[in-house]
């Protein structure tokens, strides 16, 4: 059966993130080589949390592994096998598994936070409400999600140095995940010299 065009985006995500897992985990696969607003807007966002956390497209689990040190309940997932095996490898007290952020192996509600760091970059913009959707399944009322991507006046494509990403400007973010069901309670843009603008985006699921 011919693959749709949300499956063939997919695919290439996860072939050309596979081909270059291990490069990627040694640039930047360690919290210490994050930004430190990067870390000090995660943290303070895990701190509000209270309950089980999902980091979605979790890549090598240096996230992961930071929100379990901060004292959180979580897990990881990723869609890149490759990134799902070396977080394991590396943090083996933490539990991760293969998914699609379109569709998680969680029950509806089960959660009460969704980091989603860069997670949703290479999506193609008609694919990134249904993952939206996603997120508010597995999230109970109130349950918050943070929402990191890289910010742009237009929403457009760019050749980003794995596949192809996108530019979002925070009002169309904020617009759709509105839509989809989130009040939106904190943006934060940083534009730092030699890297692209980036976004976060804290929003809370109605109740």
């Amino acid at each position: 059966m011919p693959l749709s065009d949300a499956q063939q985006e997919a695919h290439a995500v996860r072939t050309a993130y596979g081909a270059r897992a291990r490069e990627y985990t040694e640039l930047l696969g360690s919290v210490e080589l994050m930004a430190p607003s990067d870390v000090a807007a995660i943290a303070g966002w895990a701190q509000d949390v209270d309950g089980a956390i999902l980091d979605a497209g979790c890549g090598p689990g240096h996230w992961t592994k930071h929100l379990q040190n901060l004292g959180a309940e979580v897990a990881g997932v990723d869609m890149v096998p490759e990134f799902v095996d070396t977080a394991r490898a590396r943090f083996s007290g933490v539990p991760f598994s293969v998914a699609r952020l379109d569709a998680l192996p969680v029950h509806a509600g089960a959660l009460s936070g969704v980091l989603a760091w860069y997670s949703v970059i290479h999506s193609p913009p008609g694919s990134v409400q249904a993952i939206l959707t996603e997120f508010a399944r597995c999230l109970g009322p109130g349950g918050s999600l943070l929402l990191g991507f890289f910010v742009g006046r237009r929403l457009e494509p760019f050749d980003h140095a794995v596949v192809t990403a996108y530019f979002w400007p925070v009002d169309e973010m904020v617009r759709l995940l509105r839509r989809t069901g989130f009040d939106v309670v904190g943006v934060q843009t940083r534009e730092d010299p030699g890297v692209r603008p980036h976004a976060a985006i804290t929003a809370v699921l109605r109740g």
